[in-house]
């Protein structure tokens, strides 16, 4: 059974083609790709998939642009085989990222989630050491070594503490992520409260500790334009109050309470503060203010 790799795409056609090098350069073969494009508006990305010669490849163009939410659901109900992989579309899979995903699952198979170990890297594919990755790698991540499988309330109070997964990288079940949608609200927080709506399932992670997946951090993603104005902070403190009802409402107060304090969100918003004041943007600085600042109150 192939694993079955996913992209939605809008965005840079050059980085676009990096990441399907990057499935193509792949050491076990043994896997499907299927790009969907949102109706990005430059034929450029058709007529290239058009010369790939690769029976495994699929290229497919939305009539009309989803969003970002909108083709993350597309992408799912697309998925036809157990093992599936939302990739991103300037993310790059390391040459042994299939053989190392689908021996983890077939060594653990009960596995709801994978997570895979990861190599952050810069908007030119360089490796890159970030504050924000050594926390989550270093003090939020559950700890031991080797493979473990964490499920139930730790797993989600670690998530909710501050959330060390790398979505492109994660690799689902195909009947929890098409039995768990995407919520419309909230197109940057999306992929941790799709992965906690798994865990209050029932659903259970898999730490594989081997490297091979190439996480791109660069200021021209959505999440960073999101960041810039404040806006992903305002819908991070939507979740997590979202969250906090969602962990009472399961018998987990520990989660609960990791929810509401949200302490690693509120950290990396008091990282921001020096850029916002150098800007002079009074409004960016209220934001980041407020989100550092706020605790989501029970009830």
């Amino acid at each position: 059974m192939p694993l079955e790799i996913l992209v939605p795409f809008w965005g840079d056609l050059g980085m676009l083609q990096e990441t399907v090098r990057s499935v193509l350069a792949q050491d076990d073969d043994d896997w499907v790709l299927t790009v969907v494009d949102d109706a990005y508006p430059d034929p450029a990305v058709g007529e290239w998939f058009a010369t790939l010669d690769d029976p495994r490849v699929t290229y497919v163009r939305n009539e009309v642009n989803l969003g970002i939410t909108g083709n993350f659901r597309r992408c799912a109900q697309l998925a036809q085989h157990e093992r599936v992989v939302m990739l991103g579309c300037d993310d790059l899979l390391l040459p042994n990222y299939v053989r190392v995903v689908s021996r983890a699952h077939r060594e653990v198979p009960g596995a709801t989630i994978i997570q895979p170990g990861v190599q952050v890297v810069d908007s030119a594919g360089q490796p890159s050491r970030t504050l924000v990755d050594e926390v989550k790698q270093r003090l939020v991540m559950p700890r031991g070594s080797g493979r473990r499988l964490v499920q139930g309330e730790p797993l989600a109070a670690s998530l909710l503490t501050g959330n060390w997964m790398y979505w492109p990288s994660l690799a689902f079940r195909r009947d929890a992520l098409r039995s768990h949608d995407f919520r419309d609200d909230l197109p940057i927080i999306q992929d941790l409260a799709l992965v906690i709506d798994v865990v209050a399932d029932g659903g259970s992670l898999l730490i594989e500790p081997e490297v091979c997946f190439a996480y791109r951090r660069h200021d021209a993603s959505a999440s960073m334009e999101q960041l810039a104005d404040g806006r992903r902070f305002r819908g991070e403190r939507e979740y997590f109050r979202q969250a906090a009802a969602q962990m009472d409402r399961a018998g987990w107060p520990r989660a609960a309470r990791a929810a509401r304090a949200h302490l690693t969100s509120r950290a990396h918003a008091l990282t921001l503060l020096p850029r916002a004041v150098v800007a002079r943007d009074r409004a960016v600085l209220r934001t980041l203010l407020e989100h550092a600042t706020a605790r989501v109150p029970r009830g």
